[in-house]
């Protein structure tokens, strides 16, 4: 069934003028009044609906009952993601939602090689909005994770936060299933650095600000492998896949 979402309020019986852009792939993919769809606004749950009214510019759908349904990880994951070239960037978003990520941590370090104005950094984060949208349409969730504004590394590296920060690195002494195994599901922040990882200074500085460094093997993943790799084995030891 059809999946979108919609930035408002939502209530049971309710008659929904759909947004434009919903309203134009509904007509691009050809459903027609009296088709079912799901309606999400982000903060849970879901409604089912029926189009009764479907335009080239225009459809309507009627709301049915309240879902609250859940597909949710027990625990809050954050991805705080050293910026990678290209559009790493974007399929590491879309993937780390598929996987239940609560919210993504861009990261300015010294390795990288992107450097966002603050202009462009506006237009990127509105960019991975929208694909934290079209991954939870895609893949069942209700809750919309959190993109968080890019932060430079050693500003960000100082900020309390809840739980214990994990950093990636072929540094690391202790293995990321051990650790999870001992530690038990809580919540947690996954730190992965940009290609070439983060410098050994900014590795030692994290662990003196309090993180963790764990590996995932004798082998040393891509950025855009690395915290999907360590989502899915948190996964796999806490549970919620």
């Amino acid at each position: 069934m059809p999946r979108f979402y919609i930035d408002a309020p939502l209530a049971a019986g309710q008659l929904l003028d759909l947004p434009a852009e919903v309203a134009h792939h509904i007509h691009v993919v050809r459903l027609a009044p009296g088709d079912a769809l799901t309606l999400f606004n982000g903060t849970g749950g879901q409604y089912e609906a029926v189009l009764t009214e479907v335009g080239k510019k225009r459809a309507t759908a009627e709301l049915g009952a309240f879902e609250p349904r859940d597909v949710e990880l027990p625990y809050p994951v954050t991805l705080a993601q050293g910026l990678p070239e290209g559009t790493k960037m974007d399929w590491i978003v879309e993937k780390a939602v598929e996987l239940g990520v609560t919210s993504v941590q861009p990261l300015a370090a010294r390795r990288c090689v992107v450097r966002l104005s603050a202009e462009r950094a506006v237009k990127k984060l509105e960019h991975w909005r929208g694909i934290v949208v079209a991954a939870s349409e895609q893949s069942g969730r209700n809750r919309l994770a959190a993109i968080a504004e890019p932060a430079d590394f050693r500003d960000w590296i100082g900020m309390a936060d809840g739980g214990p920060r994990l950093l990636l690195s072929p540094r690391g002494t202790s293995s990321l299933v051990d650790w999870a195994r001992q530690a038990g599901p809580q919540a947690v922040t996954i730190m992965v650095g940009p290609e070439g990882g983060f410098t050994d200074e900014e590795e030692d500085a994290a662990v003196r600000a309090g993180a963790v460094m764990v590996t995932m093997g004798p082998r040393v993943l891509r950025t855009e492998t690395a915290a999907l790799a360590a989502l899915a084995m948190l996964a796999g030891v806490w549970g919620g896949m």
